[in-house]
């Protein structure tokens, strides 16, 4: 069931027009983040090889370590049942994912009641974007 526009089976409009993109690592499966994607930056993850996502609070395209160098390199596109959510296989150059410095987004780990930050800190943020 080939495609000439691969865009063509995403459902856009479901979430006035984001689709929910989940990046994990290609080679460890690791879940390193998620954000957002319309039409126009998945067609630009398309044409370049590297991710480019739609930030909703600064209302811009995002291409992914444009500041910090830490790109997402595309390996591949899985599309979920309801076609309203994208998984990114990704190499993420630079071993961070996260704005904080971190491995992945998903640092705080709640046990028992209690937060835990049980992330690896790869660089220090306020070194890298200097804001």
């Amino acid at each position: 069931m080939a495609s000439e526009d691969p865009t063509s089976i995403i459902d856009f409009a479901k979430g006035d027009g984001l689709v929910t993109a989940i990046a994990q690592d290609d080679t460890s499966g690791e879940i390193l983040m998620v954000a957002y994607m319309n039409e126009e930056s998945l067609r630009r993850t398309l044409e370049t090889g590297e991710v480019v996502y739609w930030s909703r609070s600064r209302k811009k395209y995002w291409h992914k370590g444009e500041e910090s160098g830490n790109v997402q390199k595309l390996k591949g596109i899985y599309v979920d049942c309801d076609g309203d959510a994208l998984l990114l296989r990704v190499d993420q150059v630079g071993g961070a994912a996260c704005h904080t410095g971190r491995q992945n987004c998903f640092f705080r780990r709640i046990d028992e009641g209690k937060i835990e930050d049980v992330g690896t800190q790869v660089f220090d943020p306020d070194e890298v974007y200097k804001k």
